[in-house]
């Protein structure tokens, strides 16, 4: 199989680091470009991350010597080097907003891990398992840009992936109508480490910005639907959020209290976590986990430093399934956050695009 030409834009952050060592032995991507900030421009990419190499394992051999790119003075020469890009980059919402666009524009696909296009009504905010067939609003997008082959297309919050993959098999069959949700969240997401977060030690902080918004309304962009060319956000559940940073390098936890309709026994609950399996899966993509949602029976698990790593890091713990005295059930959920959550989440979702014909080679 002729391997897919790909970018790192924002390639030095912790993210942009995850994205490189995922993409080093990668079956269907080769790693074409790296770019970063006219700081790190021009440099060996071990030189210009290797006061700040934040990976467990050391630089791939076929990063470290390449040359890194100016994110946005390179643009014309990266997207003629890629048939697509990752974003990661550490800007303004609005200057991230128009760099993807510029790459877009140059008909260069765009996977972002920002957040800067989540509510651009034609951009598909996609889990691969959840809602797939978001990418369809892509040729509307497109469309609207001008472009051939170039588009834009973004991962959820990585706070969002431990609870609302197992909310999700439940939501129609039961009818979901109210969560809570307080997620408990690793310095990683921060792009910190325990070296450079020294305040985080023996600690809990009940604040990370904008945090609970996104946890409160992105999951209504999932769970929505196109409709003349956008993307519309479902009405329902409504759901409340509290999100604090936890003293944990990887891994995000959450307490998820649901309500439904029809409410359903243990046993169905249960039963549908165990059998259920999305586009990723069916199309057997090579980052999909084989089992999406894993329930653990022990009452003390999951836990962060035990279970984050299931299934290289791509499947969603869950435990402590039990009756609630407000809502019908409680449970708690995991999922890694750099992982699932970010990198591996967006590397997954360029698979379903190669899958699905909407990146090509050029």
């Amino acid at each position: 199989m002729k391997k897919y030409k790909a970018g790192i834009i924002g390639a030095t952050g912790m993210v942009g680091q995850r994205f490189v060592t995922l993409l080093a032995n990668h079956p269907w991507f080769e790693l074409t470009a790296l770019a970063a900030s006219s700081r790190s421009a021009g440099k060996k990419y071990r030189d210009a991350v290797s006061a700040r190499w934040a990976m467990i394992s050391p630089i791939p051999e076929c990063a470290a010597d390449m040359t890194v790119f100016s994110a946005e003075d390179d643009i014309e020469k990266i997207s003629s080097m890629c048939d697509f890009v990752f974003s990661a980059v550490d800007m303004k919402k609005e200057e991230i907003k128009a760099l993807e666009e510029a790459y877009a524009k140059n008909e260069c696909p765009v996977v972002s891990n920002n957040s800067a296009h989540r509510w651009t009504p034609d951009v598909p905010m996609v889990v691969p398992e959840i809602n797939a067939q978001h990418i369809d609003v892509i040729p509307f997008q497109r469309k609207r840009l001008g472009t051939k082959r170039g588009f834009i297309a973004v991962k959820s919050n990585c706070s969002l992936q431990s609870y609302v993959p197992a909310l999700h098999p439940l939501k129609d069959e039961f009818g979901l109508n109210k969560v809570l949700v307080c997620t408990y969240q690793a310095i990683s997401g921060a792009g910190k480490t325990f070296e450079t977060f020294p305040d985080i030690v023996d600690n809990v902080i009940p604040y990370i910005g904008g945090e609970e918004e996104k946890s409160e309304k992105e999951p209504l962009k999932l769970w929505g639907r196109i409709e003349n060319g956008v993307i519309q956000s479902a009405s329902r559940p409504s759901i409340t959020a509290q999100c604090l940073r936890v003293a944990a390098s990887d891994g995000h936890m959450a307490a998820v209290f649901a309500s439904f309709d029809r409410k359903p026994s243990i046993e169905e609950i249960k039963s549908r976590w165990a059998a259920f399996r999305g586009r990723a899966q069916a199309l057997e993509l090579p980052s999909a986990p084989k089992q999406f949602l894993h329930y653990f029976e022990e009452e003390n698990r999951p836990q962060t430093k035990l279970d984050r790593m299931l299934e290289n890091g791509m499947a969603v713990s869950i435990g402590r399934l039990r009756e609630d005295t407000q809502y019908d059930y409680k449970f708690v959920c995991l999922s890694h956050n750099t992982l699932r959550g970010a990198a591996g989440g967006a590397v997954l979702l360029a698979e379903l695009l190669c899958a699905e014909g909407y990146i090509e080679h050029k």
